[in-house]
């Protein structure tokens, strides 16, 4: 059962700042805006307390993202040494486990927990967002959507780490509400 929540931004860090390790959050956004500003929450709150932060979005997200980290004061250079921020693109991320347009669950967790290993190096929690489920759901690949949130599920209870997707609005209609519902029940909190 998902607890719906308000949004939260960098202006207010509370939420962020006591994610559990396995919470998964998603958020359906409106403007890109919104969505750059809670991500910057996620992402600055973990790595401003010494967390490790993996991004897997697109390129556009991912430069607004690291332009709004360092306008708040992000050391993202020390991040990226440190491999406490890793950043990969959503779309080449989905080649390493879709097989004929379905997540394969072996090359999926194998290719999540290579990234998280790398993340948690000495230890450190780790934060994840993940943009691919949304691409997925933009493409019409609504069960593929479905069935990707559950793995990322599974391998946030076995990995223990904190999990963000996000899903712009407009891919949504009234014939998907059963999918919508599905997505929500994967998720601990809805923002």
């Amino acid at each position: 059962m998902s607890e719906i929540v308000g949004l939260q931004t960098t202006q207010n860090p509370v939420f962020w700042g006591e994610i559990a390790p396995c919470e998964h959050v998603a958020q359906f956004y409106e403007h890109e805006g919104v969505l750059i500003e809670t991500l910057i929450g996620f992402i600055g709150a973990g790595l401003k307390a010494g967390e490790s932060a993996i991004v897997i979005a697109t390129a556009a997200h991912l430069k607004a993202l690291e332009e709004g980290l360092q306008d708040c004061g992000v050391d993202l250079v020390g991040a990226l040494v440190e491999h406490r921020y890793i950043a990969l693109l959503a779309d080449e991320a989905l080649t390493r486990f879709m097989v004929k347009q379905w997540p394969d669950d072996d090359l999926f967790a194998n290719f999540v927990t290579e990234v998280i290993t790398r993340a948690r190096a000495t230890g450190r929690r780790v934060r994840a967002f993940g943009e691919m489920v949304a691409l997925l759901w933009a493409r019409g690949d609504i069960a593929a959507t479905v069935r990707l949130e559950h793995l990322w599920n599974q391998l946030c209870k076995t990995e223990e780490f904190s999990l963000f997707c996000a899903y712009p609005k407009a891919g949504f209609t009234k014939d998907s509400s059963k999918s919508i519902r599905e997505i929500c029940e994967a998720h601990s909190k809805v923002i």
